[in-house]
């Protein structure tokens, strides 16, 4: 399988900074999200973005201005698809809407397009018969700053056939990811196996009014020399993944820290529009969040 033509569903956290990975490396690429407003808004975050490449990846205008003409837009399902020979779906961390999305998708989409979930914590097996064509289905899930952290999990369902396996992982090494070959399905993946205990630990500690976000995140910078605690990871992230993450282990456990979480969360944080970095505000505020001052691991 020759890949080409890619389309991108879903303009957010990181259906955009996919886009435009792959664009910048030379793919054609077609944004598609639910309306012409929310593409506006991801054109805008594209121009952030491109600095960002400058300054981490010293990548010239000649480039960034190639990357802009290999991108378009759409927000016509069928028209966004008529051409994709892989989309890679990246719509909310909500098992129905997912659904819903697969169930309009099989019906406008050629008969060649490989379909590509970039869900965190998901199965593909979940949506496997939604999209009509469970064996050109599997998960290539990227992570947040996907020009520096150039993680491309692959991973299949049993329904997966060996020829789109192999084809996606040269297609995540083609746009400049380390390609990571998952066999069987795992909740997570490595990456989120791994992330997603902590940053629901950070979270109960803080809901059980344990300790406050910044000194839980001190603790873990300080402890660990990482860059960055749990909710400076979670900004990033975004907290509107972080609520559909809660949520759905609320429902499925009843634990009242769970459910305690999602309401703080919602309340406090979505409700008021600070949903992470993209917004300029979550747990901390930014561009220059508390945790890199330079006092602040004292």
């Amino acid at each position: 399988m020759d890949f080409k033509n890619i389309t991108i569903a879903g303009s957010g956290v990181l259906g955009y900074q996919i886009a435009f990975q792959t664009a910048y490396h030379g793919f054609k690429v077609t944004v598609y999200d639910i309306n012409d407003e929310v593409l506006e808004k991801a054109k805008g975050k594209f121009t952030a973005l491109s600095e960002a490449y400058q300054q981490d990846l010293g990548a010239t205008q000649k480039q960034l201005d190639a990357t802009f003409k290999n991108i378009s837009y759409s927000s016509d399902l069928a028209e966004a698809v008529k051409d994709a020979d892989l989309l890679i779906e990246a719509v909310p961390e909500d098992p129905a809407i997912k659904i819903e999305f697969y169930h309009k998708l099989a019906q406008v989409a050629p008969e060649k397009t490989v379909f590509a979930t970039n869900s965190s914590t998901l199965l593909p097996s979940q949506f496997a018969e939604d999209t009509g064509r469970p064996e050109k289905f599997v998960a290539l899930h990227f992570a947040n700053e996907i020009w520096k952290h150039n993680t491309g999990e692959v991973m299949r369902h049993p329904g997966t056939s060996q020829e789109v396996f192999d084809s996606v992982i040269k297609f995540a090494k083609d746009i400049g990811m380390v390609a990571l070959p998952i066999q069987k399905e795992q909740p997570g993946y490595i990456v989120n196996s791994l992330l997603v205990p902590l940053l629901g630990a950070a979270v109960n500690l803080w809901i059980d009014e344990v300790s406050d976000i910044e000194t839980i995140d001190k603790t873990w910078m300080v402890a660990t020399g990482a860059p960055v605690g749990p909710f400076g990871i979670l900004d990033v992230v975004g907290i509107t993944t972080a609520y559909n993450i809660n949520k759905m282990e609320a429902e499925e456990t009843q634990d009242p820290l769970k459910i305690k979480a999602v309401e703080k969360l919602k309340e406090d944080y979505i409700d008021k529009g600070k949903l992470g970095v993209l917004t300029g505000e979550g747990f901390y505020k930014y561009p220059n969040p508390s945790y890199r001052d330079k006092d602040f691991l004292k």
